[in-house]
């Protein structure tokens, strides 16, 4: 074990026999829940555009939905993608691109940079304290102005409420503060809800040191588990997409 992710985190303390099915014992996962393939191609899409953006090249929408279909189609020939009841793949494609056109529409700044990997150690704000591993994470996209937006897809718009804790942002404004020596500006998420009218919805936050101690608990105590090896299931709406469903339902304590 080299470091903590937001993924690591957020899967070891949802369900922590899954985290070691994946990262411990590295068992491949037999198919690819459709909503993370589509969150991924959208990702991938949103990326490629905001360098396009960040080097000052415009971009039509018929080019953005060329890439999507590219983007799209990797995620098909890379994994089998199992689809919810009700869906279909031409309508996902149809929705992806239709919530692609509407972040294309909206104005935006200059861009700093898009992807940007980092790995900064885990230290207690208020005592110093630091971890015996590092965080490690791609942060979205970052504005000039220091503004870091993570990009979301989801089935149900996001609780507002729920941004001032969203770990993905703690984890972002962290790195940067801890790289950059300030804090960031704002931190936005922009939300595309899969409804049947596509929805795009910017929410923004900000972080405190406190914020940052929280972080610093979590990942302890995260590290102490995985490193004791507490590994066990916990049953939840999760449970319906989750790739190692079979190898769970055997599992015999070891």
């Amino acid at each position: 074990m080299t470091h903590l992710s937001n993924s690591q985190i957020n899967l070891y303390t949802q369900c922590s026999l899954k985290y070691k099915f994946q990262y411990v014992d590295g068992f491949p996962k037999p198919f690819k829940p459709s909503g993370l393939a589509f969150g991924s191609a959208v990702h991938s899409t949103l990326s490629w555009l905001n360098k396009e953006r960040m080097n000052g090249n415009s971009v039509s929408l018929e080019r953005l939905y060329r890439i999507f279909d590219a983007d799209w189609y990797s995620q098909k020939v890379e994994n089998e993608i199992r689809y919810k009841e009700g869906e279909e793949e031409m309508k996902l494609t149809v929705l992806g691109k239709e919530l692609l056109g509407l972040y294309l529409e909206e104005p935006y700044k200059k861009i700093k940079g898009t992807e940007i990997p980092f790995a900064v150690p885990i230290v207690n704000p208020h005592s110093g304290q630091r971890l015996p591993i590092d965080l490690e994470g791609i942060i979205d996209l970052i504005e000039e102005d220091g503004t870091i937006t993570e990009f979301k897809t989801s089935a149900q718009m996001m609780d507002p409420k729920d941004v001032e804790t969203y770990l993905q942002l703690t984890i972002y404004s962290y790195a940067f503060e801890t790289l950059a020596h300030k804090p960031p500006k704002l931190l936005r998420v922009v939300n595309f809800v899969k409804t049947k009218k596509p929805k795009m919805i910017v929410l923004r936050t900000k972080r405190e040191k406190a914020d940052y101690e929280r972080l610093f608990f979590l990942a302890g105590r995260v590290f102490q588990g995985i490193r004791s090896q507490v590994f066990f299931p916990r049953t939840g709406f999760w449970c319906k997409d989750c790739e190692y469903g079979d190898l769970c339902r055997s599992w015999g304590g070891n």
